[in-house]
């Protein structure tokens, strides 16, 4: 009855997250504006306020979907992106790509941190596999370790070719630079979802262990692959699009589980829904926190889902 319940007050709050992400900004609006035709606030909202809302609610589905997915194939609760490597192979990928190729539009850029996001993730499930931890908290240490050299790479190569400012600027989170024509390569988004929907039976499979799948008829390692593609494509799309946003696909997943259980083919929906929510309310909250200036997203998504993540490490080792 209660898990019911709040499946049904999701949509709604999500729809009014939307209204007020649409409202809420430097220019206030009204739905008094809009419905008059006044022609500048419709320019405000359809050159700007609509992108950040595709945006925002893209990259809050594809990020939870990434944790769910990465979550299975490394069977461990508390991997993402962020606590796996992905998002700091993918910041290098772009760094990279900025001194080879310093003329390289975005698609390039996404596919320089698609390639080298992937081979991390790759290696990232390599080590996970070959040592057997006993405590669960250990991967994502491990995670975060091995993210930790990534960055400090990705620093490091900053800093001798010159763009580290560069770098620190445009990489946090941030969607105040979403405008209409420089942020459609998001919607990638939407068949990674589609596909991750199509196979998220075999990924609650790949998730009993690479026996118990083997012995169900799946072929594992095609599996696990395709599913880190995807993550690799998405976390790549977002990065060059808005920056890195931690935490997310580890928060989600998790509270969905604890409230709807582990069968992905009837929560991956409200995994997606509940991205999009966290990710639009911490960005409604960033712009009204020192209004009318703006908190990068990257910093009230990573506050947040930092105190959330060690509340769930606080709670699962109780």
């Amino acid at each position: 009855m209660i898990h019911s319940a709040s499946s049904r007050l999701l949509l709604p709050v999500f729809v009014l997250l939307c209204c007020a992400s649409l409202l809420v900004g430097a220019r206030q609006l009204s739905w008094a504006q809009l419905l008059s035709g006044s022609g500048d606030a419709w320019l405000t909202v359809t050159a700007s306020r609509l992108p950040r809302l595709a945006a925002l609610v893209l990259t809050g589905v594809g990020l939870s979907v990434c944790g769910v997915i990465l979550q299975q194939i490394v069977r461990n609760k508390f991997v993402e992106p962020a606590t796996s490597g992905g998002l700091d192979a993918a910041k290098l990928g772009i760094l990279i790509s900025l001194t080879l190729m310093p003329g390289v539009g975005a698609v390039g850029k996404m596919l320089f941190a698609l390639l080298f996001c992937f081979a991390a993730s790759v290696l990232y499930v390599a080590m996970i596999r070959r040592i057997q931890f006993k405590n669960t908290v250990l991967v994502p240490v491990v995670g975060l370790m091995y993210g930790g050299v990534l960055s400090a790479i990705a620093e490091f190569y900053a800093y001798r070719n010159n763009i580290l400012q560069n770098m620190q600027g445009w990489l946090l989170g941030d969607f105040s630079r979403i405008v209409q024509g420089n942020y459609e390569i998001i919607y990638l988004i939407l068949p990674i979802v589609a596909l991750a929907y199509l196979y998220a039976q075999r990924f609650s499979v790949l998730g009993m262990g690479e026996g118990m799948a083997t012995s169900l008829g799946l072929n594992y390692g095609a599996t696990a692959a395709l599913g880190l593609m995807l993550v690799a494509v998405t976390v790549s799309a977002t990065v060059i699009t808005v920056g890195a946003i931690p935490f997310v696909g580890l928060v989600v997943p998790n509270l969905v589980a604890m409230h709807y259980g582990e069968n992905l083919r009837r929560t991956l929906p409200i995994v997606a829904l509940y991205g999009a929510s966290l990710l639009l309310a911490c960005d409604i909250a960033g712009r009204l926190l020192i209004y009318p200036f703006e908190v990068p997203i990257g910093l009230t998504a990573g506050g947040a889902g930092g105190l959330l993540f060690l509340a769930l490490l606080i709670w699962k080792n109780k």
